[in-house]
């Protein structure tokens, strides 16, 4: 009889070893897990540890609530202005609400994906190519809404949508290179003629000062002799003004027209 009992003990031990084994479950610490009994939800959703459930009868569902950072495949679409560009972003996205992620929808990190694409070849037909190219923050907002908005009810929250690159022609490309070459051209040679034009004013003021004090003129000419000279060069180019010319031709003496000798008388 005792041999019974101990044959017995052992074997409903081992049963509840095995009971205990099918039914122990360990949620970590990043998951969340959904308890399905005969098809429908059972309970609450299962916090991180140690969790039980029916052998056989519940089936225990995890799902991650990390960020998932979802690369979106290059989209080619025509902008506002007829450009046809390739844009790529990248979607950071963390479940919320675990019933919903596994009931409402079949797959949320597949549509998730799939509404990225399609709000992204939306958002390059709204835009413009200055817009894709300069104005990225507003862009990334608006597409973070378009996102967000139908993934609000799969218990999905969208953090962040970055727009990563704009592929554009090389015709494209090169168009805008010779157009920011020849805006660069044209704001060089307005500073060059705002130069012109303010050199040209400094220059009449001091010619004004010049006439009014003759000897200045003389006094610069010396400047620029000094100037030359400290070049060290084997030769020197002397300027002589035109109105030290005038002024020695005023200053010599006038002489009288020479008086043409008597006619020759004949004899």
């Amino acid at each position: 009889m005792l041999q019974e009992l101990l044959v017995a003990g052992a074997a409903t031990g081992s049963a509840c070893v095995v009971y205990v084994a099918a039914a122990a479950r360990v949620v970590k610490q990043y998951e969340r897990g959904v308890v399905f009994r005969l098809g429908r939800v059972a309970g609450e959703v299962r916090a991180p540890g140690f969790t039980m459930v029916v052998p056989f009868v519940d089936k225990l569902r995890k799902v991650n609530m990390q960020i998932v950072t979802m690369p979106v495949p290059a989209q080619e679409g025509i902008t506002r202005d007829n450009v046809t560009v390739r844009v790529d972003a990248v979607v950071y996205f963390k479940v919320v609400n675990a019933a919903d992620a596994i009931i409402t929808v079949e797959d949320y990190r597949f549509a998730v994906s799939q509404m990225a694409q399609t709000s992204l070849r939306s958002i390059i037909g709204k835009s413009d190519l200055d817009d894709l190219l300069s104005n990225r923050e507003k862009l990334n907002q608006g597409l973070e809404l378009m996102i967000d908005s139908p993934s609000v009810g799969w218990g999905v929250q969208i953090d962040r949508v970055e727009i990563k690159d704009v592929s554009l022609p090389e015709t494209m490309k090169r168009s805008m290179a010779r157009q920011a070459e020849a805006d660069r051209e044209r704001r060089a040679r307005i500073i060059n003629a705002d130069a012109e034009l303010q050199a040209s004013k400094k220059l009449a003021e001091a010619a004004e000062q010049m006439s009014e004090q003759p000897a200045a003129l003389q006094l610069r000419l010396l400047q620029t002799v000094v100037a030359v000279a400290a070049e060290k060069n084997s030769t020197l180019v002397l300027p002589f003004p035109v109105e030290l010319l005038r002024f020695l031709e005023r200053a010599q003496p006038q002489q009288p027209p020479p008086v043409p000798p008597p006619p020759a008388v004949e004899q």
